[in-house]
């Protein structure tokens, strides 16, 4: 397809060698540029999941027939955790970071200043007080006069800054969040040992693959060969690996009014374009069975059973359905089925993946239903537990209305709806469920074919945000998540899993939680 005539004349010869060091071809900028001008639509929404109608319900009688389920594809070596772990801990700390950018003290902003408070009467409670308390030794300080004489700059600076902790740089991944008897761990210690708990198979092995930004890499690979070693007691044979987010998934900026952002150095700017861009890293992975969680949301170890617990009933509940999926599409390319057994392929459908058939349907020959099934059946398959809803900011599960017409569940970001529709903002406040990023995938087909997974992407989803770079206003382009437009066109199975397997730390105040805390403070 020829290229737009401005898209030639716009670039210089060093736009295009930055773009063709990205690995990003023209004709991308320029669906890039056309999505800045015309926006992308928001997401049309029909009404929230509910329990019984679009979310399923696990009983204490499923549990152990599903949980078996898991145990055979773990034991057969089927299953891989996939943890994003890219990002760096800005907003954990970023009430204290404004106490320390605030010259008078007075000029605090009243919510910085609590947090700034609590954080300081509960210093000792945090995994990191004694590695703080040597940092400020090796710098000439005592934290206890320090404390009773209100001097809190030197704390917060060897916290956050270099060459102290540093931890306002670096990803969640690497501070530490829990205290043991003798040691403490970070989330990614905690997911090792998770992993350890939930998909070690048969032969000893653990699949444990972190995405990692390229600036953290070294120390994030690091820090899991001593984990690893530190955590030899599992009797484990490790498989860890890291993965960067792909230059050429990110998108370019522009000015306001649309022209190619160029810094102050006349380059390019790109941008990063969310953790959609992941489903490459999903896709190169080729995993069969990949349980999904985010880097911050772990327990220590008193928690963890029941966390594992329901993470292998999503895991059963996966296999589950995928068995049955498999057996159909077997059935169905063989293309010798009875209406009857049709029939009941259908309403499996219908009742299972909330399956709406064409308008036109009765209308099909036997032939073309057939074949209009098996290409609806034969797609990737997830299993989202979702919780509920206590005001947390993020997504949750819906009922959505896509370009085709066609009805589908959809885990829906408030960024991806109309702000100016009071109906479209009344159904998404009225969501009972929230994502909380737990989920297990089936990348595989019948015939344990990896999928490509690009091919299910709905390259419609996602916004268009104004940032700034060096002073100056600018555009970026968002892809809608992972689990949100990355994966809008998968089967997409919602379970209810307690409010208690959801233990996120956003802020730095959340590891104060009973959660976070030992079993006998908590």
């Amino acid at each position: 397809m020829p290229l737009a005539p401005d898209i030639e004349t716009m670039l210089t010869p060093q736009d295009r060698r930055y773009l063709k060091e990205h690995g990003i071809d023209l004709q991308t900028v320029e669906q890039h540029l056309a999505t800045f001008r015309h926006g992308m639509p928001f997401t049309k929404l029909k009404r929230p999941c509910t329990l019984d109608d679009g979310i399923h319900r696990l009983t204490p009688s499923d549990m152990p027939t599903l949980i078996q389920h898991f145990e055979q594809a773990r034991a057969a070596g089927r299953v891989t955790q996939f943890v994003p772990a890219s990002g760096v801990a800005t907003r954990m700390f970023h009430a204290l970071q404004a106490c320390c950018l605030t010259a008078d003290s007075a000029g605090i902003a009243a919510s910085d200043r609590r947090v700034l408070d609590q954080f300081l009467s509960n210093l000792q409670q945090f995994a990191f007080y004694n590695d703080l308390v040597n940092a400020l030794n090796g710098q000439g300080y005592q934290i206890g006069q320090l404390l009773s004489t209100g001097h809190n700059r030197p704390i917060l600076d060897t916290l956050l800054s270099a060459p102290g902790l540093n931890y306002a740089r670096l990803p969640k991944g690497l501070i530490a969040f829990h205290r043991y008897a003798a040691s403490t761990r970070t989330p990614i210690e905690e997911h090792l040992v998770d992993a350890a708990a939930c998909t070690k198979d048969d032969q000893g092995l653990v699949r444990l693959h972190l995405t990692v930004s390229p600036e953290h890499r070294d120390a994030i690979q690091c820090h899991i060969e001593q984990a690893c070693q530190k955590l030899d007691r599992h009797a484990v044979v490790w498989q860890v690996n890291c993965s960067i987010q792909h230059p050429s998934t990110d998108t370019i900026a522009v000015d306001m009014d649309n022209q190619l952002f160029h810094d102050s150095h006349g380059k390019l700017l790109f941008r990063p374009a969310g953790h959609g861009a992941l489903l490459t890293n999903l896709h190169e992975l080729g995993g069969d069975l990949v349980c999904i969680r985010n880097i911050d949301n772990v327990v220590p170890d008193h928690l963890k059973d029941t966390t594992c617990r329901y993470r292998k009933a999503l895991g059963g509940f996966l296999v589950s359905v995928q068995d049955t999926l498999f057996a159909f599409l077997t059935r169905l390319e063989a293309e010798s089925l009875s209406p009857a057994t049709l029939k009941q392929i259908t309403e499996w459908a219908r009742h299972m993946l909330d399956m709406t058939l064409p308008e036109a349907w009765d209308t099909f020959p036997h032939a073309q239903q057939m074949r209009w099934l098996f290409t609806w059946l034969n797609r990737p398959l997830r299993v989202c537990g979702v919780v509920p809803n206590t005001g947390e900011p993020g997504g949750g599960p819906f009922r959505v209305e896509q370009r085709d017409g066609i009805i589908a569940l959809q885990i829906v970001e408030y960024a991806q709806v109309d702000p100016d529709s009071p109906h479209q903002q009344g159904i998404f406040q009225s969501s009972t469920h929230f994502n909380p990023v737990d989920l297990v995938c089936g990348v595989r087909d019948y015939k344990g074919r990896l999928f490509d997974l690009h091919q299910f992407i709905d390259p419609h989803a996602g916004w268009v945000s104004k940032k700034s770079h060096e002073g100056k206003a600018l555009k970026t382009l968002e892809r809608s998540g992972l689990w949100n437009g990355a994966m809008a066109k998968w089967h997409s199975v919602f379970v209810e899993v307690p409010l208690h397997t959801f233990n996120p730390v956003k802020t730095i105040l959340d590891l104060l939680l009973p959660a976070h805390q030992p079993p006998d403070r908590g």
